[in-house]
């Protein structure tokens, strides 16, 4: 195997990934909001689903293959991984509205799409500090998203009394059920991607 020496270019397909998750959080807020057109709607988060399934193929392979990484290399693989967990559960959460018929989406959903918007926003931002060394920067940031991980699961946790209190229909409480959850745990994703930039902060911070 032929090993490459230099990785700075893992840094560049971090920020790739980071863009393609805050362009496809902006597209779940859109989906959330409306379901007009949402076979359409879906394809633009299931075409992004799929690009980060190839940069995250990408660094992997990348890893597999260069010597001398810029941060530990299972720091760099759990970062790729966690990041394309978050996407895969965004993908997930349209996947199901679609798939269950849902004919329109609720205030609560598109509450919960745009706090998490607003986490993969910061992730975004955090991980093109990653080349310049701003960990107080990405330590910051850290907080604001455990922050929005918290105002997520109230969210959560209130829709979900609501609805077992006002919709009568059982099946509608298991379809919206799961599509809660699946946009609560996209949350806790965007958390572990934090949890990760963290102990990159501490161990080179």
């Amino acid at each position: 195997m032929k090993f490459i020496k230099r990785g700075e270019d893992f840094f560049e397909l971090f920020e790739s990934v980071g863009k393609n998750l805050f362009q496809a959080s902006t597209a779940l807020v859109d989906f959330f909001e409306s379901f007009e057109d949402m076979p359409s709607k879906l394809k633009v988060i299931s075409d992004l689903e799929h690009d980060n399934d190839l940069l995250t193929h990408e660094i992997i392979r990348k890893l597999n293959k260069t010597f001398l990484t810029p941060i530990d290399r299972e720091d760099i693989h759990a970062l790729a991984c966690r990041m394309d967990d978050v996407l895969d559960m965004m993908w997930g959460a349209a996947q199901r509205a679609h798939l269950f018929k849902i004919k329109e989406p609720t205030p609560e959903s598109a509450a919960l799409a745009r706090v998490l918007a607003s986490a993969v926003e910061l992730l975004h931002k955090a991980v093109t500090y990653l080349k310049a060394k701003k960990y107080s920067y990405i330590q910051d940031i850290c907080v604001e998203i455990h922050g929005l991980e918290n105002q997520n699961d109230r969210i959560f946790r209130q829709t979900l009394g609501k609805m077992f209190d006002e919709i009568k229909d059982p099946i509608v409480i298991i379809k919206w059920k799961e599509v809660y959850e699946i946009l609560e745990n996209a949350s806790d994703k965007c958390e572990d991607v934090a949890n990760t930039l963290e102990a990159i902060v501490l161990k080179y911070g």
